[in-house]
């Protein structure tokens, strides 16, 4: 397998979120791929077997990067309630510099096959149990609700993260989504506090 760190693998994810979120992921020919990238098409083979493959890692890529983002913001903050903001803060910052690849994780991920939603479901998974620990250390802590369903309260969390994200690049992101990771934070440590 080549190493998923050289430049070329790290210009074709690049390129293949521009392009998918230009044209769509079904209108997205691998061709175009590498004319953005800079590379031939066949080089595009090297990397990855087929257009689902470049989507499905690039989303593991991306969604890497962005774990480790935030998992490096809540770390310096010391209660579960300064994590929770943080984290809301630092999702809505990073998909409000990335208009991409906000718009491929927020529609064209969701139009993708079941095989598809499966492996990024896997990919998520380590976000979402970020989500998880945060919550019940909030338990732990005695600020969150110890009869929380820990599991219900991080989809409630991750759900209405990401309908917010999804209501803005629905909208043309025609207002400041960094803006609202402030009230949306207040909003569910309220709902998650006694």
């Amino acid at each position: 397998m080549v190493m998923k760190t050289k430049p070329k693998y790290k210009k074709i994810i690049e390129a293949a979120v521009a392009v998918i979120a230009e044209k769509g992921f079904h209108q997205a020919q691998v061709s175009k791929i590498a004319k953005r990238a800079g590379v031939a098409d066949g080089t595009i083979y090297i990397y990855f077997k087929n257009k689902e493959d470049i989507l499905t890692s690039l989303f593991s890529e991306k969604m890497g990067e962005f774990i480790e983002k935030i998992q490096q913001e809540i770390s310096q903050k010391a209660s579960a309630k300064e994590k929770m903001a943080a984290l809301v803060e630092t999702h809505f910052s990073i998909l409000a510099a990335d208009r991409n690849m906000a718009i491929v994780t927020q529609l064209e991920l969701r139009q993708s096959n079941k095989e598809i939603r499966m492996k990024i479901n896997d990919t998520l998974k380590n976000y979402t149990s970020v989500m998880e620990e945060i919550i019940d250390s909030g338990k732990q802590e005695g600020v969150f609700r110890a009869t929380l369903d820990v599991r219900l309260a991080r989809q409630m969390v991750f759900g209405t993260i990401d309908e917010t994200v999804t209501n803005w690049v629905m909208n043309d992101q025609k207002y400041d989504l960094v803006a609202l990771s402030h009230p949306v934070a207040d909003l569910l440590i309220n709902g998650l506090c006694h």
